[in-house]
């Protein structure tokens, strides 16, 4: 159950507007203006605060109910503006193009693929083979994971096979590019996982009790 005392909206308000912001691709004064538009007056910067407070304990919400991803993996990288910067956002998706990890980093090489491995693993278990580009840093991640653990991951690159993760990268990044550009490395890495959840929630990664919509499935994980 998260908490919502304290603050001055209601908690169906709160959920509302942080829902509406990671669902679809608008910025925060944008926000704010369908806010006002339905009867409800709150600044863009407020907002702001809802989704970097909130998203955190919602993903922690949904990792506890989130249905269990293939051993197949197809892993890859992505663009991300951060303060007129570009950072990388790792991604991982199975053969059936389920979300399996993201992870925000500052740099891309072999200690950033790792840290995103580790952190892939640690929340879905070891895959059997993981599908990647040509990238040396993603292949050398994997190499140090398999000496380190004696894990036996085989490595794949089919080009073709790692289209199912290009694409999905899509999904995202349509919706960062009419937020303007994030303001801090923090701010980026919040957002983008509320982003993320609710992009899991759409694919059916939430398990359930009956049948619900995506937002009503995101309203649930607050309790």
């Amino acid at each position: 159950m998260i908490e919502f005392k304290g603050s001055h909206f209601e908690r169906d308000v709160i959920l509302w507007a942080v829902r509406w912001y990671v669902a679809y691709p608008i910025s925060y004064r944008r926000l704010e203006e369908m806010m006002e538009e339905h009867g409800v007056e709150v600044d863009h910067a407020t907002l702001n605060r809802w989704v970097v407070k909130y998203v955190p304990l919602l993903e922690q919400e949904f990792r506890v109910r989130k249905e269990a991803v293939g051993p197949s993996w197809r892993m890859d990288e992505t663009y991300v503006r951060v303060r007129g910067t570009w950072k990388y956002l790792y991604r991982a998706v199975d053969k059936a193009g389920a979300t399996v990890a993201f992870l925000l980093t500052a740099k891309r090489d072999r200690m950033a693929a790792l840290r995103f491995l580790r952190k892939a693993i640690k929340w879905n278990g070891t895959p059997e083979k993981i599908t990647i580009d040509k990238s040396g840093a993603n292949t050398a991640a994997i190499d140090s994971h398999n000496a380190e653990t004696e894990a036996g991951i085989e490595i794949r690159q089919i080009k073709y096979l790692n289209n199912i993760v290009e694409q999905d990268h899509r999904a995202i990044k349509r919706l960062v590019r009419p937020m303007l550009g994030f303001k801090s490395f923090r701010s980026a890495a919040v957002t983008l996982a509320g982003i993320e959840l609710m992009h899991m929630i759409q694919k059916g990664q939430l398990r359930t009790t009956g049948e619900m919509c995506p937002a009503r499935q995101f309203y649930s994980l607050a309790g």
